[in-house]
């Protein structure tokens, strides 16, 4: 009996928790319980303490690297801000924007109020700047932090001072955040009263740039790509287009002016060089125009991977009151361009050339020359990933800031008629782009089934086009 119970003894004994040989290595390891990586730093504080440079790197890990609990995560802030508070303020200013972890974004913002850690801002706006599904914008933490340490009422100016200061070139993509976010939260009267105003430094191209659209064009930008397409467009080198489309935009009257987009401005060029009667023509009178045209035209639909719940959603008489001048005009030269026997050559060449190449879709961009000729350019994807997505390389979109679309093919076999029409993921790269796109898609060998679509979930079936 005795022997027995000291058996069961050293058997119960022996099957404790397992044991730490490494420290280091253990809390470096991620995925295990937040119990063995607190056991592991109480083991370093001991062993090597806190002015070990390796242990306080692992540290800094823990705070932004995924697999770690935030219980351990908590931990080791804690001591890491005894010992290291500057470089702990500069890994959350970098780390926060990226972090993917909501449970611990929130851990870490209610940290940083009550801290009140006001170095820390600049991390909270580029962080909030981001959209996301998962809270109401009243709700994001990154707000309620800067709302405990500043107070309701100072957020706009905070943001907006915040674009204002950090005027270095390599600050442009939180420029870009700021200006975002101030839109999102209701500030365009302010954006445009500096805009409109003669505060902006001469040394700031950035905002000078945004002034320039506003003022010469009419516009500004909405969102990073706008921003990006009309710094790019007030380079010398597109001087004569600029010009171009100041002339071209003056033939519009005010009505038309008020709704253009960075997207209409090639559109207002176009129509300019080539068919100057449209500048002319009232909304209404294009959009009447265009339903007589396709009511009668063969339609598909995208059925899977996102698309119509309703064939109607692809219909025009669905989107017609959305449309702008911009979209009318475009649409209609869309439908100019499938009447064009070398378009339509072209497009079910590299079309078919799509279908047989199984890497990736095919896409590019459609301009028309000062000759009035349509111009299909084709563009390499920067990466191959699959047979249903297309990844636009930068220079594409160089030739897109002054084309008349973007666009791209469902080709992966010819009968390929269900996927007729933009998925989410195209929608999603229009919302973005802000560009005027065009889907293409197989129906049959010898028919291709055309969309039209831009942000906002706008999509308009322009029927087919058949090779010669």
């Amino acid at each position: 009996m005795n022997v027995k119970i000291v058996f069961l003894c050293f058997f119960f004994l022996g099957c404790g928790g397992p044991t730490i040989s490494n420290p280091s290595a253990t809390l470096r390891e991620t995925g295990r319980s937040h119990s063995i990586h607190l056991e592991a730093m109480e083991m370093l504080d001991g062993q090597v303490g806190l002015e070990n440079v390796q242990y306080r790197a692992t540290l800094h890990r823990m705070l932004w690297v995924a697999g770690y609990t935030n219980v351990a995560r908590q931990a080791a802030l804690n001591r890491l801000w005894t010992v290291d508070r500057k470089e702990v303020i500069k890994t959350i200013r970098q780390r926060l924007p990226r972090i993917d972890n909501w449970n611990w974004i929130e851990q870490l913002c209610d940290w940083i109020a009550t801290e009140e850690i006001l170095e820390l801002d600049v991390a909270l706006i580029s962080s909030w700047s981001q959209p996301t599904l998962k809270y109401e914008e009243f709700t994001r933490p990154e707000r309620q932090a800067l709302v405990l340490m500043y107070g309701e009422e100072a957020l706009e100016s905070l943001v907006f001072q915040s674009l204002i200061s950090t005027n270095k070139s390599w600050q442009q993509g939180y420029r870009i955040r700021c200006w975002e976010l101030l839109l999102r939260i209701g500030a365009r009267d302010t954006l445009l009263a500096l805009l409109n105003g003669s505060a902006i430094p001469n040394e700031d191209s950035f905002l000078l740039d945004l002034q320039r659209a506003t003022l010469e064009l009419g516009i500004m930008p909405q969102n990073k790509e706008e921003i990006l397409w009309v710094r790019e467009l007030c380079r010398p080198e597109y001087s004569d287009f600029w010009n171009e489309a100041i002339e071209a935009l003056a033939l519009l009257d005010k009505d038309r002016r008020v709704s253009l987009e960075m997207k209409d401005i090639p559109i207002a060029v176009t129509v300019a060089r080539h068919w100057p009667e449209l500048a002319t023509k009232s909304t209404s009178s294009l959009i009447r125009f265009l339903e007589s045209e396709l009511q009668d035209r063969k339609h598909y639909f995208e059925y899977e991977g996102g698309g119509s719940v309703s064939t109607v959603n692809e219909l025009f008489r669905s989107h017609k009151n959305k449309l702008s001048w911009g979209d009318a005009v475009a649409i209609r030269v869309a439908l100019a361009a499938m009447e064009v026997p070398e378009v339509r050559a072209h497009f079910f060449d590299y079309a078919n050339r799509d279908r047989l190449d199984t890497s990736t879709e095919y896409g590019g961009v459609v301009e028309l020359d000062k000759q009035g000729r349509f111009v299909i350019q084709e563009f390499e994807p920067i990466i191959r990933n699959h047979d249903r997505r297309f990844d636009a390389p930068q220079t594409m979109f160089d030739a897109a800031y002054t084309s008349l679309f973007h666009f791209h093919f469902h080709a992966q076999k010819h009968r390929n008629g269900d996927h007729a029409g933009p998925g989410l993921g195209d929608k999603s790269y229009a919302d973005n782009t802000r560009a005027n796109c065009l889907v293409l898609t197989f129906v049959n060998s010898k028919t291709l089934n055309v969309d039209y679509y831009r942000h906002g979930h706008v999509v308009v079936d322009l029927g087919t086009m058949k090779v010669n």
